[in-house]
Formats: structure tokens, sequence, C-alpha cells
């Protein structure tokens, strides 16, 4: 017997490509600035001939990432991120080239939460965090009062419902 699980449709918010975007560009920058540092120092201080090399080729490295993960990789995630929860499973999907599909049963969640750092709460979004008992996956970039009420519903359909076998309830929703 199979379950017909439609594919998810709902997306991350557009506001995701900004968020990436500035805290990328904060990475890069800081790690241009420490290789700068490190070159300044080599012909500061006369240090071996080949470190100068490597933090040359650390550098266009660095740029070269820098190029792909602030212009290139912001928009590819957000285009390719779906999810969708309904009262069996929480469903994840992402990537084109390298395209994972996690379906997680509610009955495993143990935790969901939300957090915000300082650039996703200037854009009003929260990555929301499920847990189960051997791992955690991130929704990521979902606007404040959808995440608080994906939350919600998701902490409402996770908690077990009594066993068939007369054990009783056990409380499994006890972090959310």
């Amino acid at each position: 017997m199979y379950i017909n699980i439609n594919e998810p449709k709902r997306e991350i918010s557009p506001e995701a490509v900004k968020v990436w975007r500035m805290s990328n560009t904060i990475g890069h920058i800081i790690a241009l600035v420490i290789i700068a540092i490190l070159y300044i120092c080599s012909e500061r201080f006369d240090w071996y001939g080949w470190v100068s090399i490597v933090l040359y080729c650390l550098g266009g490295l660095a740029i070269l990432s820098g190029i792909y993960s602030i212009l290139i990789e912001p928009i590819y995630l957000q285009r390719t991120w779906r999810y969708e929860i309904d009262q069996e499973f929480i469903q994840l999907k992402h990537g084109r080239w390298n395209q994972q599909h996690i379906l997680i049963p509610m009955e495993k969640v143990e935790y969901v939460r939300t957090e915000q750092g300082p650039i996703m709460r200037r854009h009003k979004l929260y990555n929301i965090e499920v847990g189960t008992t051997t791992s955690n996956h991130v929704i990521p970039a979902i606007p404040a009062e959808e995440a608080n009420l994906l939350k919600a519903q998701i902490a409402t359909f996770a908690k077990i419902k009594e066993p068939e076998n007369g054990e009783g309830e056990k409380e499994h929703a006890t972090n959310i």
C-alpha cells in the first residue's frame, strides 16, 4: 500500500536572497581582510616566499567563492527551496542538480523552534528548526507571522496520539 504524497509547493521568502547576500558578503570580507593582513605580515617580516604565493591563491579563491556565494547561490537556493506541512509529514525539498526531498513523519518530531539573527530580524524572517531523535532540519527564511503559525501547527500535529495497545499517552512534544 502506497501513500500518495504530493510535491511540496510552499516557497521560502524572496527576502532570503538579500539576507544570504548580506551574511555571505560579511563572511567573505572578513576572510579577505585576514588574508590581506597575513600577506602584509609576510612582506613586512620577510616570511618564506611560498607564503605570499599561497596567500595570493587563497585570496583568488576567496574572491571566486564570494562571487558565487553572493551573486549566484542565494538566487538558486530561494528558487529551489520548497516545503509542505500536513498532519502526517513535514516535507522539505531543495536543490536542482543535487536534489534532496526529505519526509519527516510527525510522530518523529521532538521539538520545533524558531531562530533569528540580526540580519534576519531586519527583514522580519525566521528559520524554523525541526528536531527528531536522530537529526534536525531547518526551513529557512520564513516571514515572521507565517513562522509563528507554522511553529504552532507543527507543535499541534507532532503530539503523539494514544497508542492502540493501551499503554497510555506519552508526552512526545515536551520541548515544543
